[in-house]
């Protein structure tokens, strides 16, 4: 596995520098666009890259706070806030063209992200055209900022019952806007746990059961609609 810092055009224009991880190999594989928390890419995003990797999918986690991450949350809360919704599924949507085009693609790209990143994963399906997939855990987007009529990708979505922020409910209403567009693809998953029950550097919430369940799941989900 390699672990290599790129840099690529957000649609629109602009550089954006992103972390990639190589599986090991040489043959074609699906690639996943990682999306952070609002802490920024970190050492727990760092390590998220490099399971996917193992799991055999060619991963970019696009750097959306452009050199800046942080451990403080009420700082995570002002970086969060400062972010333009927009100008970053324009990022993204370049990290999907990036893997598109990538020598060790299949072309099939599916995009995934945590908290901030559940909401723009969200986002992501509703304004980029073709992904494969998208898993949002434990995030809702403004709802000014999606259409969820002009989404076709198919989705997985993760939220826990304690979750104060994303709410499990708030998720059941995008399934049932979803559905009553047609789109009967959005599969929720709601777990006994707390927000952010994914991140193993957080023992106060980080649920292990939970946590190997969604996993399990993202991958299967990953692998079956990104042939």
């Amino acid at each position: 596995m390699t672990i290599q810092h790129v840099s690529f055009m957000a649609r629109g224009g602009g550089s954006v520098d992103g972390e990639l991880a190589l599986p090991e190999g040489d043959q074609a594989v699906p690639a996943l666009v990682l999306i952070q928390e609002w802490w920024g890419v970190n050492d727990h995003i760092r390590s998220l890259l490099e399971r996917l990797a193992a799991e055999g999918f060619l991963v970019i986690a696009p750097d959306l706070y452009h050199g800046k991450s942080t451990r403080d949350p009420e700082e995570a809360g002002k970086l969060m806030t400062a972010l333009d919704t927009l100008r970053a599924v324009k990022e993204i949507g370049g990290a999907v063209d990036f893997l598109r085009t990538h020598e060790r693609s299949t072309g099939k790209v599916g995009v995934l992200g945590f908290c901030m990143g559940g909401a723009l994963t969200f986002a992501s399906a509703c304004h980029i055209e073709g992904l494969g997939a998208a898993v949002p855990f434990y995030g809702v987007p403004p709802a000014e900022k999606v259409d969820y009529s002009r989404v076709t990708a198919p989705i997985l979505a993760h939220f826990a019952s304690r979750d104060g922020w994303a709410q499990p409910e708030r998720a059941r209403e995008i399934q049932q806007q979803l559905e009553g567009f047609g789109k009967t693809s959005m599969r929720l998953e709601v777990y006994e746990a707390d927000h952010a029950f994914m991140n193993d550097t957080r023992p106060e919430v980080h649920h292990p059961e939970a946590a190997a369940l969604a996993w399990s799941r993202t991958v299967e989900f990953f692998r079956q609609n990104l042939r």
